[in-house]
């Protein structure tokens, strides 16, 4: 009567072994879910920075506020009839 149940019992390892490491097993599936957090974060914070450039382009294409306010602090640019000043910063 004892190898009966050694067989029941093997059978059913071998039954429960799929489920817990197989290819759809519920540790890959947590792995897997894990991984799909990150992305979404990951999407999450270029969805911020896509909204962020699309207003910028929108406000260049609508007016030249923006382009000068660019031209100003990128390119150092000064309108006609300003004067430019530049203070020296002490290296900390």
């Amino acid at each position: 009567m004892r190898w009966p149940t050694w067989v029941l019992v093997a059978l059913l390892v071998l039954l429960q072994y799929p489920l817990w490491f197989g290819k759809g097993g519920l540790l890959r599936v947590a792995e897997l879910e894990g991984q799909l957090e990150a992305q979404r974060e990951t999407n999450q914070k270029l969805e911020t920075r896509n909204a962020a450039l699309e207003a910028e382009v929108r406000d260049l294409k609508a007016g030249y506020e923006a382009i000068e306010e660019r031209a100003r602090y990128d390119l150092g640019l000064v309108k006609e009839g300003e004067v430019f000043v530049q203070t020296p910063q002490k290296k900390p």
